[in-house]
């Protein structure tokens, strides 16, 4: 008979990101053998080229900014000169310190995750793996480009966890000089004069608001009519009308066909014959998942046109001994996701409770300046009769707190039940909204009303204090 200390169940985890590295947590938790595979390190490209990266670059904009905007509440900058004469300083970015540090943090974050991996009992393999049917993963080990070490792993059960790499065009090849990914711009020695960010979405707008606010100019093109396609539409005028004011060109319904390195710069065609010159190219046209040639079809696991993996909401797979999980499975492409994704598929597998996911429940955020936080139903959803609701939306412009730090943009919006007063939903256009949504995601994930939401003390002053301001504005009469 096994002891509790015995490791009787085997998971073998395929990539390191947040998805696999909580999965592999929660499964030494439970006493399983574990075993994850990671070619690049563990973190995956979440930690070392794409989330933690991306929000130091921004979180580093954002103190530029703040520097920039001091003069709006009565700070200025001055130095002296020989002769005492009060002068404006030249504010400098150095943008090779700038990804070196950024760099440095996310290797330090990869290694802090390896280590606690470590001491939890988690075997790490630095490999490529593949899957050898249902209950088997092969892993190619070594050093240098072709790895010649092969090793073996039988799985009880198997997590796939391999991620998404940049969507690459034919017409538009990222080179790592003057066109590049997202994963290539931390290769940049100085603020690029001129950035073309090709792609509206949540990458090129983050990264279109990043870069102006250190300085570069910035061209968005866009192929809808306006930025962030798919988000609160109120939002996303908002953050369109802020791109505008701070100096974005910002060309709408404005698809590229081409983009080409012309020497000391780029050269971007438009599909109505337009073209656009600038230092640099970002091309942030979507991902793709890193799902061809690992095995996935031959093991016979579903997969959708994109590649993707198709799961259902404890992230199996068509196959009940697989399980996929983070931005390779067809479920929302967040790393949030990712790691509620891994520890969910490592409970369901071993017989543990789960709850299964809700996309009601998950809360996301855009890191723009003003960042865009939402969780629950949208605005079109309860439009559209999907959700039966009310909406308020309150200015940050009323609230005092606001008022003090300069904030002339922003706004809190809340979504409730129109019956019961539910709050269903909620969206957050603040500096630091990521941080605000809280609130409403706890009202959400249990269920209270705006009456329960408006009986919490806030802070006065505070933004959050927008919160229950909205929600007292909500009140729904009880007989």
């Amino acid at each position: 008979m096994a002891t509790q200390f015995e490791r009787t169940h085997r998971i073998v985890i395929l990539g390191g990101g947040p998805g696999g590295y909580e999965a592999a947590l929660a499964g030494a938790q439970l006493g399983a053998d574990v075993t994850l595979i990671e070619r690049s390190g563990v973190g995956g490209s979440a930690v070392l080229t794409d989330v933690v990266p991306s929000k130091t670059l921004i979180a580093t904009a954002e103190a530029a900014e703040a520097i920039t905007e001091a003069a709006e509440v009565g700070v200025q900058f001055y130095s002296r000169t020989e002769a005492g004469r009060a002068v404006k300083p030249e504010i400098a970015v150095n943008l090779t310190a700038i990804n070196q540090r950024l760099l440095r943090l996310a290797a330090q974050q990869s290694q802090d995750m390896h280590d606690q991996l470590e001491t939890a009992g988690v075997r790490v393999l630095n490999g490529d793996a593949r899957l050898d049917g249902p209950n088997r993963v092969v892993v190619s080990t070594g050093h240098g480009k072709k790895r010649v070490d092969f090793d073996e792993c039988d799985a009880d059960t198997i997590i796939v966890a391999v991620g998404a790499s940049p969507r690459e065009l034919d017409s538009a090849k990222p080179d790592g000089e003057r066109i590049l990914t997202w994963k290539q711009l931390y290769g940049l020695e100085d603020v690029p004069e001129h950035l073309i960010v090709v792609g509206s979405g949540v990458t090129g707008a983050e990264f279109a608001s990043a870069y102006r606010s250190l300085g570069a100019r910035v061209t968005l093109v866009s192929s809808r009519d306006q930025v962030l396609p798919g988000e609160d539409a109120d939002a996303a005028a908002l953050i369109e009308k802020v791109f505008v004011a701070n100096g974005i060109d910002l060309l709408s319904a404005s698809r590229a066909s081409s983009v080409e390195n012309i020497g000391d710069g780029v050269r971007v065609t438009l599909s109505d014959g337009r073209t656009v010159e600038g230092s640099h190219c970002l091309m942030a046209v979507g991902a793709v998942p890193n799902t061809a040639d690992i095995g996935l079809a031959e093991a016979g696991v579903q997969l959708t046109d994109t590649g993707h993996i198709r799961v259902n909401r404890v992230a199996r797979t068509s196959i009940p001994s697989i399980y996929a999980v983070g931005d390779c499975s067809d479920y929302l492409p967040l790393a949030s996701v990712a790691s509620m994704q891994g520890r969910t598929a490592v409970f369901h597998a071993m017989g543990d409770a789960v709850d299964p996911i809700e996309k009601r429940n998950i809360t996301s955020n855009i890191f723009t300046h003003p960042e865009i936080a939402t969780v629950g139903f949208s605005q079109k959803d309860v439009e559209t009769g999907v959700a039966r609701g009310t909406v308020y939306k309150l200015p940050l412009s009323s609230n005092p707190r606001a008022k003090m730090q300069g904030i002339k943009e922003g706004f809190i919006k809340l979504f409730a039940s129109r019956t019961s007063g539910t709050v269903i939903g909620g969206v957050v256009v603040a500096p630091r909204a990521s941080e605000l949504i809280l609130p409403i995601a706890l009202a959400v994930e249990h269920r209270l009303t705006v009456d329960q939401l408006a009986s919490a003390m806030s802070v006065y002053p505070s933004l959050s204090g927008g919160i229950t301001d909205a929600a007292r504005a909500m009140h729904v009469r009880r007989e």
